[in-house]
């Protein structure tokens, strides 16, 4: 899965650390007009409102060149009401943020990044200007993220969104906050926090139901700046992808008939002979619904890799990954007697060539595998592939650092 490069204008980075302070800044007058003449009554008014004007104060609660990265930038005016503030980067880049009902603040809607100088312009209702500028601390550890799926991708109807985090995630909430889905249609989904069978913070968004064939995904992970929390470290940069819902079919595995059905818009298309994990043990297939995670074509398949010792040790054909603890449907000439009779695979879906290669060409990353029947070994884990359907929406709302 590849890494999604960043979309908005990019910030200057490697700047010194910090802690955030207050920094009382003079509006300078810069639209004072009059006569070159006048009364000296007139000119003691005119010196007067000069140092009237010199007197206006605004502040910022970031300031130095040490400043706490991860905070919103506040602006505040002591006297008039703020026209305009800007926070600007040394790249272009730029806070936006809002100005309050009273005109006497402003905060920013996203926080200061780390490593990154800012120049803050604010410019009151008279027309007067004032700068300020601060340097945000260099970030002591970066947390990144992987997407899946991939950017500009078509999947199966059963593919959730999700972001693994190379760094623990201890401030969910912030980073949920974070994160926007926005669909074409208005698929109701939710953010789910999970445990990646690598063993990392995981955060999968699925629909309420399955997805509608032709919808089109958006995600905006706006995390530049964000503290993931202790042993996690800041992100220090946003993050986007975008993907379509492709073809509605669904593989239907039954451990007591021993067929795989393909249905594509809920009509059958084609039913075959296959011969599913032996019952009974560590060799038993997975039950539930899992989601084609990959199609991997010709692999080497050893035992020893998913705890079965010696088992078995070759090349497999048309690999369709259906967990990441190993089990997968594949082309499996060498249990041709047990196609349709029985149950006695190392826990993968095997079929024979020909109809292997058939399903390997029909389907798609993304659509999902329910094994039915009796035989199995439970449910999948959520994280282990996308199992996230094997519970219910309110027990995945549940899930999420939000609720």
């Amino acid at each position: 899965m590849s890494r999604i490069r960043r979309h908005t204008p990019p910030r200057h980075q490697g700047r010194t650390t910090a802690l955030a302070g207050t920094a009382l800044l003079a509006l300078a007058l810069t639209a004072c007009g009059g006569s070159d003449g006048g009364s000296d009554t007139d000119k003691a008014s005119a010196e007067l409102a000069a140092a009237q004007d010199k007197d206006a104060k605004i502040s910022v609660n970031l300031t130095g060149k040490n400043a706490q990265a991860g905070e919103p930038v506040k602006v505040k005016l002591a006297e008039g009401k703020l026209a305009d503030v800007t926070v600007a980067d040394a790249d272009g880049g730029k806070l936006s943020g809002q100005i309050s009902a009273d005109g006497k603040s402003w905060i920013s809607e996203r926080v200061a990044s780390p490593g990154t100088a800012y120049t803050v312009t604010a410019k009151d209702d008279k027309s007067r200007t004032a700068k300020a500028s601060f340097t945000t601390e260099k970030a002591g550890q970066v947390n990144k993220l992987t997407l899946a799926p991939g950017k500009a991708t078509t999947v199966g109807v059963a593919q959730p969104l999700s972001i693994v985090f190379d760094n623990p995630v201890k401030n969910k909430a912030a980073v949920e906050k974070q994160l926007k889905v926005t669909t074409s249609n208005n698929t109701e989904g939710s953010w789910g926090w999970i445990e990646d069978y690598s063993g990392k913070d995981r955060v999968d968004w699925r629909p309420k139901e399955y997805w509608k064939s032709g919808t089109d995904v958006k995600l905006s992970a706006s995390l530049d700046g964000v503290n993931s929390g202790d042993g996690g470290g800041f992100f220090v940069r946003d993050y986007a992808t975008h993907f379509t819902i492709g073809k509605d079919q669904r593989a239907k595995v039954n451990l007591d008939t021993k067929q795989l059905t393909l249905l594509r818009d809920g009509e059958e298309v084609k039913t075959l002979p296959m011969s599913a994990g032996t019952p009974g043990g560590k060799k038993a297939s997975w039950g539930g619904t899992t989601v084609l995670m990959s199609k991997e074509g010709t692999i080497r398949m050893n035992s020893e890799t998913v705890g079965l010792g010696n088992a078995y040790d070759k090349m497999v054909d048309y690999s369709m990954r259906l967990t990441w603890s190993g089990m997968y449907a594949h082309a499996a000439p060498w249990n041709a007697a047990h196609f349709g009779n029985a149950n006695r695979s190392s826990g993968c879906v095997g079929l024979s060539d020909a109809d292997a290669k058939w399903v390997y060409d029909q389907v798609q990353v993304g659509d999902p595998f329910t094994v039915e029947g009796s035989g199995h070994k439970g449910d999948p884990a959520p994280g282990n592939g996308y199992g996230a359907w094997n519970l219910s929406y309110d027990q995945w709302q549940a899930k999420s650092a939000l609720r």
